[in-house]
């Protein structure tokens, strides 16, 4: 089974901020090395889980310690609560067919 590399972030935001935070979050560049990028949302709009899948743990960081990121991060800044971030290695678990 292939390996991935998944960066996860998850935020508490300010309430009635989820449509500004949203065009805050947008990476700009577009990232090397990242693949895939999901976002979750509780019923209340207040917390967000962010999903990536990069090439490499070396990708990510790369992002991570970039300008874009940094830029990234001030835009979010007036609308997030807390935050808290973690990267992972892992693979596709095998779901038997029903």
């Amino acid at each position: 089974m292939r390996e991935h590399f998944i960066w996860v972030t998850t935020r508490r935001i300010r309430p009635g901020t989820l449509e500004e935070f949203e065009q805050a979050w947008r990476p700009e560049p577009y990232p090397e090395g990242l693949h895939h990028a999901y976002a979750y949302w509780t019923e209340d709009g207040l917390e967000i889980t962010g999903v990536s899948f990069w090439d490499s743990k070396e990708a990510c960081d790369a992002w991570r310690e970039s300008e874009g990121e940094a830029r990234r991060r001030e835009a979010m800044a007036p609308y997030v609560v807390e935050e808290r971030e973690g990267f992972y290695r892992g693979r596709e678990l095998a779901v038997p067919v029903r």
